[in-house]
């Protein structure tokens, strides 16, 4: 959950979401016309969840992102590939899903990133441009130093978390998306659950409805360049370590 406090312990106010937004240095969502939306996924690969949800986006010819865990990479490296090959974007999403609370360590949580980065490349040979924080923990010092290493924080459409890592049902997980589908939305999905996903069955009624309203599927870098909200510049190319 994201920190929503308007005030840290000292009484400093603390930047909100807006200040953020308006500088482009994190994103909820992009403002546009264009009926494009986002599909990201979170803490895979999977062997399972993950290879279904690639064979369906395939049918559909739908992009999506995907914020992988650097340990779970290392144990399916091929499915990272086969991300990469099909045409998604490869997203960094911490090596152990390390939760930044309010006073966590910055050094940790960049080296865990830097850990997970390094097996990305080796898996698929790509750099990743994007970070999002496991549980959306984020702060000032946080910010910076994804910003300072090159990425742009992303988050969700918090219309669009479908909590499928409670397995709450297919149905509920479908209406989610479907009831509260706007242009520019990035929904957020896992590919990996503690037992059995159900999002893989959820996505096969979602895409066919959603195509059919008219909706494109993208990948987060492509929904940002529809819309009126840039990225700040990036100080630099992440380092990576083969």
């Amino acid at each position: 959950m994201v920190q929503t406090s308007s005030v840290t312990a000292e009484g400093v106010p603390r930047k909100g979401r807006a200040y953020y937004e308006q500088r482009g240095e994190v994103i909820w969502e992009v403002p546009t016309a264009e009926k494009v939306i986002a599909l990201t996924f979170d803490d895979g690969p999977d062997p399972d969840d993950t290879a279904q949800i690639l064979d369906t986006l395939k049918l559909y010819q739908a992009k999506a992102t995907f914020f992988l865990v650097g340990n779970k990479v290392e144990r399916s490296p091929e499915l990272v590939k086969r991300e990469a090959e099909e045409g998604h974007e490869l997203a960094n999403h911490t090596y152990s899903h390390t939760y930044f609370k309010r006073n966590g360590s910055v050094a940790k949580l960049k080296q865990d990133i830097q850990r997970a980065e390094d097996v990305i490349y080796a898996a698929s040979g790509q750099k990743c441009r994007l970070f999002r924080p496991p549980g959306g923990f984020y702060n000032e010092k946080m910010i910076d130093m994804a910003r300072n290493e090159g990425y742009t924080v992303v988050m969700w459409s918090w219309h669009q978390d479908t909590r499928d890592w409670s397995t709450p049902g297919v149905n509920k997980i479908v209406n989610k998306v479907l009831d509260n589908a706007r242009n520019g939305d990035i929904v957020l999905f896992h590919d990996y659950v503690e037992g059995k996903g159900q999002t893989a069955d959820a996505l096969k009624e979602i895409l066919p409805e959603l195509k059919k309203r008219g909706f494109r599927f993208v990948t987060v870098s492509e929904l940002l360049n529809y819309g009126k909200m840039k990225p700040v510049k990036k100080l630099r190319t992440p380092d990576i370590h083969p």
